[in-house]
């Protein structure tokens, strides 16, 4: 009886503290090169064209007109009315820049896979509040601690990812499409000044060279909205893109080596293996 009482006065051994785990807030700012590129090159097309003495006219209403609507008009008949309405915000969303430090997120998903390799899965359930910077983690993390099959949790996130990728691809399909088109539309208004010069020769022959400058503007116009607008824009959604399905990736590749009880140094190189050699992270010595 004495040394049950004695054991029950001594002071119980309390479980070490949970360390804190940096998930970095994953966000979106205004990319000032993406905008600066664009007024810089129209800046640098109207120098060229002011410079020089010339009388010619660059601007006109309807090649503006036959370019700009006719290019929207022909690149919505290779798609749905959904696919468009979807698109819409992720395309201008190309004019906004990912924030996300993706070896920072990285380190912290090979935190939470020594955690769990040394404390068990549910202890996970713990860092709920740390993982919710990043929803996609904390939406893999609730499946794996609520205990579904690993199977349909690898099923679910890879769909996820699938989606996601499909998205960001299909707006910049539309903008590689508008980009293809443009140009062909500078070519139909041009055909279309030519056929209305080569109709009024014989009444204004003196007219000539005004008129095929006029002609050429459609082609003019094309080709400033194909490489100067379309062409980066989809670049720069084929880069988010591609950074994005990374990161997701990652939260995979961590969530499935934690329910398959791994070591973590095998994520840590499975992880690198996606990374860029300037962000790829040492977390064991």
């Amino acid at each position: 009886m004495a040394e049950n009482e004695a054991a029950a006065a001594a002071p119980q051994q309390e479980a070490a503290p949970l360390p804190t785990i940096r998930v970095p807030v994953a966000s979106s700012a205004l990319d000032f090169a993406s905008i600066l590129g664009i007024i810089l090159s129209f800046v640098l097309i109207i120098g060229a064209i002011s410079i020089g003495e010339s009388n010619a006219g660059f601007f006109n209403t309807p090649s503006i007109l036959i370019v700009v609507f006719g290019t929207i008009t022909a690149t919505c008949i290779a798609y749905t009315g959904k696919e468009l309405r979807e698109s819409i915000g992720v395309i201008f969303s190309s004019f906004m820049r990912p924030v996300r430090d993706i070896k920072a997120l990285a380190r912290a998903m090979v935190d939470l896979a020594d955690i769990a390799r040394k404390r068990g899965l549910l202890t996970l359930s713990n860092f709920e509040g740390q993982t919710a910077n990043e929803p996609f983690l904390n939406y893999a993390l609730r499946l794996a601690v609520d205990g579904y099959n690993p199977e349909d949790i690898e099923r679910i996130l890879q769909q996820d990812i699938d989606e996601e990728e499909e998205r960001l691809k299909r707006a910049a399909s539309i903008l590689r499409r508008a980009s293809e088109i443009a140009p062909a539309m500078g070519l139909i208004g041009t055909l279309v000044g030519l056929v209305k010069m080569l109709a009024n020769l014989a009444d204004n022959p003196d007219q000539l060279g005004g008129d095929m400058a006029l002609a050429l503007l459609t082609t003019f116009y094309g080709a400033i909205l194909s490489s100067i607008v379309f062409a980066p824009l989809a670049a720069k959604l084929e880069k988010i893109a591609a950074d994005t399905v990374k990161a997701k990736k990652m939260t995979l590749f961590t969530v499935m080596s934690v329910l398959k009880q791994e070591n973590p140094r095998n994520l840590e190189m499975t992880i690198n293996s996606i990374l860029p050699p300037s962000e790829r992270i040492k977390y064991f010595d």
